[in-house]
């Protein structure tokens, strides 16, 4: 978690030494955990220029045309500076090279184009890089060098305290009788995601309707049974997927010759809005790890 408190908490620190804080993220962990909302919501409280986009989106059919995709959108984020360029599934753009036979693939050239990319930004033009994946055994190992992401986070399913404000979220707007206990819910559905928790709610309803078509509410009984019937995302099948990342990622960086450590994120028991204000916080008074008169001397 140093990537978010110490650039709150010890400024001087950085600007001492002769250094700068982290200039990329990458987020993982299971499907449904609220990454890419975190990662707009990072923004709006940041209060920066927001660019999203999709991994496999960057890809054409024309040769050369994804690589100038990339390029596109790097010089867009320049433009907009301050602003974060937000890489969902980055799995699906950055996947690990070498794979065809055949010679370079538009992969391949992709990959290289977002090295060449990420390596520009320590010209430090206010754009920061934040990226999300389900997958991160599937990323190019040369994405986690130093420089480019330095940090990892990994986003795990909602506590039991954040399981309780989520299902408070997605009742609101659904009627429920008086014996509703939100908190009893939470304590239930243990391992289920945010998404797993809105699928619980709309089973609940739709499981009212079934039972009375004239039905105004639901009961304690709906949301119960829905819960038995939607099982929890692959959770536990993940976190060792993740352990062996972490593994992966720890054992490269000690061998890295510059004596550089990536070390890998604890899991994030979320409050998830602290969370964003911390993260935003760093971006807000770190957006590129640079002064105004550094910034202004490399135009």
């Amino acid at each position: 978690m140093e990537a978010v408190e110490w650039p709150q908490k010890h400024q001087e620190a950085f600007k001492r030494i002769g250094t700068r804080p982290p200039t990329g993220i990458l987020m993982f962990g299971p499907p449904g955990c609220s990454k890419t909302l975190m990662a707009r919501a990072v923004a709006s409280e940041a209060g920066l220029n927001f660019l999203a986009v999709k991994g496999p989106e960057l890809f054409s059919k024309w040769v050369g045309e994804s690589e100038k995709a990339v390029r596109s959108l790097f010089a867009k984020a320049r433009a907009n500076a301050p602003s974060i360029i937000f890489f969902d599934e980055i799995d699906g753009l950055a996947a690990i090279r070498g794979k065809e036979s055949d010679g370079v693939s538009v992969s391949d050239r992709v990959m290289s184009q977002l090295l060449v990319e990420l390596d520009g930004l320590h010209q430090r033009v206010n754009v920061t890089v934040i990226a999300a994946t389900n997958r991160p055994d599937k990323i190019d190992p040369a994405l986690l060098r130093p420089g480019r992401f330095d940090r990892l986070l990994y986003v795990g399913p909602p506590n039991e305290t954040d399981r309780e404000e989520i299902f408070r979220i997605h009742l609101r707007k659904i009627p429920c009788s008086s014996d509703v206990n939100i908190r009893e819910l939470a304590c239930l559905s243990e391992g289920c995601t945010g998404a797993d928790i809105s699928l619980i709610c709309r089973e609940a309803a739709i499981s009212a309707i079934e039972e009375n078509l004239d039905a105004s509410r639901i009961t304690m009984q709906h949301l119960k049974t829905a819960i038995r019937h939607v099982q929890p995302s692959e959770i536990h099948s993940y976190k060792e997927l993740s352990a062996k990342f972490q593994r992966l990622v720890h054992s490269n960086a000690e061998a890295d010759e510059s004596g550089y450590q990536l070390r890998p994120s604890k899991s994030i028991g979320l409050n998830m809005w602290s969370l964003i204000k911390s993260i935003a916080l760093f971006l807000c008074r770190f957006p590129a790890g640079l002064s105004q008169s550094e910034s202004g001397s490399s135009g």
